[in-house]
């Protein structure tokens, strides 16, 4: 078994030894899980706290992710924040560049003497959050990357094949023009769309999103968002939203009940959202598949790169108080624990041993589909424009980049312009990060 952590038989023991005559200490968790996987996150909680006596972890819901990030900053500055925030991956380069506040995790787990081995994560995971030279920042939790499922029973009604998903964006557009021929009111849609869109478009096309090897490199860098593979492809999508080919459906996860209520047969989504998909969809069957790529792009495809969200550890709290956010983090990080929350959430299991033991479950036998974003991350060895994103007013820049698709999907503007308008913007954001991070 990995050295990463402890195993969860050895976890329950050590935790459990501690002093039961002192009061507990209270570690604050504050998370954007919102709905079934807040349930999932409090019992995550409950049962690391039934399982020792030392401290007892407290999950706090802080709103979206953007709302516990600021809450989580303000908190800070009025030196009353909590000792774990949970930070989606947009905020990782905020979170480097916040000096003094963050305590690294690999120092958090070398002071509190926990056994830790990075290199136990699978490496799309451990290369996202990584210093340069291979130090760990945060620890991985809901780590998830965008997927494409399909609905079954809407493929036999427009006569494909239930067990062929579309391969490429060709087949997407055949395949959505059948499901439309059939009654469907369109042919697929898309969460978060600057994420799957245009982020991971890049990287599964071996594309970059910006110079400096994506922001790994340094600050001073320029968006690469308006290049021509993606201007195809961003006039490809505006194209067919006009033909209901494509449906703009919102931001983030709007789009869900597109798909779930049968209306779009085809959503590219969060590999973190089959687990809600299987609960609101008990009696339609789904499939799940890679994502599409255009085949005339040589190398493609290429993997995908990461997204959900880590947990970062804050500093300025008791040293003692953090020898519990590393329990608890060797709690979290067992092959067990995070088995089980792969299984039902639909998130990665972050290391190898946690994948290895779901697989040797029968869980992908059960549940076909639901290791294809493991394979998805892990197909070929990521390159300087597969290895993820570390972009300074990342959360300003996707919104930047959503308002200008918006207003090509609303026919306000070519995708030349939109693009080209969100590499400007974009830039003069990224400008004020270098300049305040110098």
């Amino acid at each position: 078994m990995s050295r990463i952590l402890l195993s969860s038989v050895a976890a329950v023991a050590l935790l459990a030894s501690g002093s039961g005559a002192s009061a507990q200490t209270e570690i604050q968790w504050w998370h954007a899980m919102a709905g079934n996987l807040g349930e999932t996150v409090n019992a995550l909680a409950d049962q690391f706290n039934k399982s020792q006596k030392d401290y007892k972890v407290t999950a706090v819901f802080k709103g979206t992710y953007t709302e516990t990030l600021t809450a989580a900053i303000a908190a800070y500055r009025a030196k009353t924040a909590p000792h774990i925030v949970q930070v989606f991956e947009v905020g990782t380069a905020s979170m480097m560049a916040a000096k003094g506040a963050v305590y690294p995790i690999y120092q958090v787990m070398a002071d509190a003497g926990e056994p830790f081995d990075p290199k136990a994560f699978i490496g799309p995971v451990y290369g996202y959050y990584s210093t340069t030279d291979g130090k760990l920042l945060s620890m991985p939790f809901n780590s998830s990357t965008p997927v494409l499922y399909y609905n079954k029973d809407a493929f036999k009604k427009a006569g494909l094949a239930a067990d062929k998903p579309p391969k490429t964006w060709d087949e997407v557009e055949q395949y959505s023009r059948k499901l439309l021929a059939s009654g469907y009111q369109c042919g697929f849609t898309s969460q978060w769309q600057t994420w799957v869109q245009i982020e991971n478009f890049g990287a599964w096309h071996n594309v970059p999103f910006a110079t400096g090897a994506n922001g790994f490199a340094g600050t001073d860098i320029k968006l690469t968002i308006n290049d021509p593979l993606r201007l195809r492809h961003v006039e490809n999508l505006a194209k067919w939203h006009k033909e209901k080919v494509f449906v703009y459906a919102g931001r983030e996860g709007k789009p869900n009940p597109k798909f779930t209520t049968g209306e779009c047969p085809m959503i590219m989504a969060s590999a973190g959202s089959a687990g809600g998909f299987a609960q609101a969809m008990k009696e339609t069957p789904f499939g799940i598949a890679m994502l599409p790529y255009y085949a005339d792009v040589g190398g493609a495809p290429q993997n995908s790169i990461i997204g959900g969200a880590t947990l970062w550890v804050l500093s300025g709290k008791p040293k003692p108080e953090y020898k519990g956010v590393a329990r608890f983090f060797a709690y979290l990080s067992s092959p067990e624990v995070q088995s089980k929350w792969h299984m039902e959430t639909g998130y990665v299991p972050i290391t190898k041993a946690a994948y290895a033991h779901t697989r040797a479950q029968g869980f992908y036998d059960k549940f076909p589909g639901r290791d294809v974003a493991v394979e998805q991350l892990n197909l070929k060895p990521p390159t300087d424009n597969s290895k993820g994103l570390r972009i300074g007013n990342f959360v300003q820049i996707r919104d930047v980049m959503d308002e200008e698709l918006e207003a090509v999907w609303a026919g306000q503007k070519t995708a030349k312009q939109g693009l080209d308008t969100a590499v400007e913007r974009g830039n003069r954001l990224l400008a004020d990060f270098a300049r305040a991070n110098k």
